[in-house]
């Protein structure tokens, strides 16, 4: 089956893009810049040349170019411009725009090539939160309004996964843990799957030579109270990026405390998308944090 996305309608475009589909169809039509094609109902849809046209389009825009004068260039000299201008001025966004278009193309050696790049300019730490946290986010916004599928979202997510776990390998060979200190146990909740901020926080961890226990995905809070048999304290790391859903988040958080926190010293930090809005529940030995960046540098000021 061919998976590859090659039909995009206007409003994909948009989404994708950041230009309203009705700014779209003016520049059309006053510019000629597309050649939609039509379906058999007469209605427009977009090559993957015109997609990969309206985000260098969108890139020159947003630096500053009027529509007119990108209308009179050609097809190679927009290309050309939006080089020079990512390589001198803005690099972030137009990364950005060729990893979606490997995205959409399943094509790991565009991300592969475009991650390579970065590679040379900026360490991981900036690419993670700089390129592949932006780029998530808007992931997660392509995904709700249909213009990628689940398939397309599982593809990058395991790409970026993947040059994480490399990176963890590389701390492990020049970092040794000191195992005396306090553990940091890093795991997801029940049906939490969303793990790329969790093993990014266990590649900073490793970085600073900490003492990780690494248990990953939908880890049942009764699974963790085994720890304690080995451990007198222990820095309980999580993050909430689905679950618990918001109506069961102080109902999670007073049975953790419960069962973990009540009789040691035990802490809890937890960032995520379900912390944005603060949980009514309170426990000094809970803090959260509505992002991996946030809780990394609470850890870092701790020290």
């Amino acid at each position: 089956m061919n998976n590859i996305k090659t039909n995009f309608s206007i409003k994909d475009l948009e989404n994708l893009s950041g230009i309203k589909a009705h700014t779209i169809r003016i520049w059309e039509k006053r510019y000629n810049l597309f050649q939609p094609n039509r379906t058999d109902t007469n209605i427009r849809y977009y090559s993957t040349a015109s997609l990969q046209k309206i985000l260098n389009i969108s890139f020159l825009n947003n630096n500053g170019y009027k529509i007119s004068k990108i209308a009179s260039l050609e097809e190679g000299e927009i290309s050309k411009l939006v080089k020079e201008i990512s390589e001198s001025k803005d690099p972030n966004n137009h990364s950005i725009n060729l990893l979606k278009l490997a995205m959409i193309n399943f094509d790991q050696s565009l991300f592969n090539n475009t991650f390579y790049k970065l590679e040379e300019e900026m360490p991981f730490k900036t690419i993670f939160f700089d390129i592949f946290i932006p780029l998530l986010d808007h992931i997660g916004l392509l995904w709700q309004t249909d213009t990628i599928t689940p398939a397309h979202e599982h593809f990058i997510v395991e790409l970026i996964k993947k040059k994480i776990l490399v990176e963890t390998e590389k701390a492990y060979k020049e970092n040794t843990p000191d195992l005396t200190q306090t553990p940091f146990a890093l795991f997801l909740p029940d049906n939490e799957m969303h793990e790329l901020g969790l093993l990014f926080t266990n590649l900073e961890l490793t970085l600073q030579a900490k003492h990780v226990i690494y248990l990953g995905q939908s880890v049942p809070i009764e699974s963790l109270e085994f720890l304690l048999t080995k451990h007198n304290n222990i820095n309980f790391i999580s993050n909430f990026t689905i679950k618990p859903k918001k109506e069961n988040l102080d109902g999670y958080l007073t049975k953790f405390s419960e069962v973990l926190l009540n009789k040691n010293n035990c802490k809890f930090l937890v960032s995520g998308r379900m912390l944005a809005t603060k949980p009514k529940f309170s426990n000094p030995n809970i803090t959260t944090f509505d992002s991996t960046k946030a809780l990394l540098e609470y850890i870092d000021n701790e020290k």
